[in-house]
């Protein structure tokens, strides 16, 4: 039985900030270990003779099952321990890291980033799971800024240590930076959070599971191949079928179960359910930037993938100034607010980023970066914020991997509708005049590879026409991201529930929860 006098104790147990320095650190690794492979990708296709399409899968083997297992995941950390779910998914990283670093095959290496997706699956949620239970709504905003902060800050992170281990080491380095981080957050789960738990969760359905992963894996899948196979090929219509019939299933069985495993309810939650839409439109625009941004630094801009690392900063320095500042300002014109101003600044940003033309350099880009991570912030952190909050306490696990699974899956559609539009804007403005049409081909499937025939033919003019079609495209990007973000503001500012912190944090204080535990002296 938790007491409120018991959260209470909980939420001013000064192991709370320690406690939070290990979800960070968590999350930090997640966050870098999502971009640092790319890096590595040209290195490993060379010494493993990978194939296109087997480089294809050690990116998307991890992104995959990531996705596809956040929701049951959430689940397993209600029924048996937060904490301890947290762990095991910190050890099963853990071990998929030290496969891949050990691996001489590309079947191997598959593998060991299927692994690490499990593990990922498990921390993530779980992670955002546990703030509840050591914050009080006063302070839970920035914990969750805090976090959001470290997620985000890992993804330029992942260039630059990728770029400094490949200058320094084998490929298999990349894999191994993830052990002493997982090894210190195991460490720190174990010896400072509280185990919390809800024993009359439900059971596990294994059917249930299945259907959830097999279905967010065919719809995962078949985003991330549309772009290179086309929006009609008859193997992405058939996973996109798949993936209805299989959501379609689980939802029939589940509003059957007496006691279902996917709690349907929690989208009844009107702040839960538009925290998390918004929290997801957020993440498809994001996406977008920095899904275009990389090959802009590094092919027409020159950068080598250590300095586009670095030149991604400045969007984490806004996002960082808007994580801390974001209690305080919701606290005094409430989070729907907050929420909408936050998509302007950041449809601003992108609107002003579709402006970059091939001479401009990189400082018109480093300005609207800022400007972009601002509004991330102030968006995104209240969001998840709302999200959380509206969650009941006995359902923070399954909520949060409800909501992050979301947020998953939009950042993959984004990236492949973005993705889609950039490479078809590309392919058709590219000028390959002159070129055989093996050439021709070739230098139109990225502006990498454009860079790479106009080396072999020595044709500057295939570069200057590169660098355009390209720097054209990623404008027409940020313009769709710049509009899906005013229109999310407007759905924000008309439909948001206004929950200002100070009434939360003067008076409100956490309800009763039967049904959970909390260990916090563990």
């Amino acid at each position: 039985m938790v007491t409120v006098t018991h959260l209470e104790e909980t939420h001013q147990n000064p192991r709370r900030w320690w406690a939070l320095g290990a979800l960070v650190a968590s999350m930090l690794v997640l966050g870098f270990d999502t971009t640092i492979l790319n890096v590595a990708l040209p290195t490993m296709a060379g010494e493993l003779g990978a194939t296109t399409s087997q480089q294809q899968w050690m990116a998307d083997a991890y992104v995959i099952v990531f996705a596809s297992l956040m929701l049951p995941a959430g689940l397993l950390g209600d029924r048996f321990g937060r904490r301890r779910m947290l762990v095991v998914g910190l050890l099963v990283f853990l071990a998929g890291s030290v496969m891949g670093s050990l691996a001489g095959d590309v079947n191997w290496v598959i593998a060991a980033r299927a692994a690490m997706g499990v593990g990922a699956a498990l921390v993530m949620p779980l992670a955002m799971s546990v703030l509840p239970s050591l914050f009080g709504p006063a302070e839970r905003t920035r914990a969750v800024g805090i976090v959001s902060a470290a997620s985000a800050l890992g993804l330029p992170l992942g260039p630059i240590i990728g770029g400094f281990l490949l200058n320094h080491f084998w490929w298999g380095s990349v894999f191994l930076i993830n052990v002493p981080m997982a090894a210190l957050g195991v460490a720190a789960c174990v010896f400072l959070l509280p185990e919390t738990r809800d024993p009359a969760s439900p059971k596990v359905d294994v059917l249930s599971t299945t259907l959830t992963a097999t279905g967010l894996g065919a719809l995962v899948y078949a985003i991330i191949e549309a772009p290179d196979r086309g929006w009609g090929d008859r193997l992405v219509l058939a996973l996109f079928a798949a993936a209805v019939v299989l959501g379609a299933a689980l939802v029939l069985r589940e509003r059957r179960a007496d006691r279902p495993m996917l709690d349907m309810e929690l989208l009844t939650h009107r702040g839960f359910l538009l925290n998390t839409l918004a929290a997801t439109l957020v993440m498809f625009v994001l996406s977008g930037l920095l899904f275009v941004l990389p090959q802009y630094l590094q092919a027409v801009l020159g950068n080598d993938a250590f300095g586009t690392g670095l030149r991604l900063l400045p969007m984490m320095g806004g996002l960082l100034i808007a994580a801390r500042a974001a209690q305080p300002v919701v606290a005094r014109f409430g989070a729907r607010a907050v929420v909408a101003a936050g998509l302007v600044v950041l449809a601003f940003a992108a609107l002003l980023g579709s402006r970059t033309s091939v001479g401009d350099g990189y400082g018109f880009t480093a300005l609207w970066l800022s400007v972009a991570g601002l509004g991330f912030g102030f968006s995104v952190v209240p969001s998840m914020d709302g999200a959380l909050g509206a969650l009941p306490a006995d359902r923070a696990g399954s909520g949060s991997g409800l909501l992050m699974t979301t947020r998953q899956v939009g950042g993959a559609i984004g990236i492949a509708l973005l993705g889609s539009l950039l490479a078809s804007t590309f392919r058709d403005r590219l000028d390959v005049t002159g070129l055989p049409a093996p050439l021709g081909h070739t230098a139109g499937e990225s502006v990498v590879a454009a860079h790479v025939v106009a080396g072999k033919t020595g044709s500057a003019h295939l570069v200057a026409s590169a660098n355009a079609s390209y720097v054209h495209g990623m404008g027409l990007v940020l313009l769709v991201c710049g509009i899906a973000a005013l229109a999310t503001a407007l759905l924000a500012a008309a439909l948001l529930p206004n929950t200002p912190a100070e009434r939360r944090s003067e008076g409100d204080e956490p309800p009763a929860v039967a049904p959970a535990t909390a260990d916090a002296g563990q």
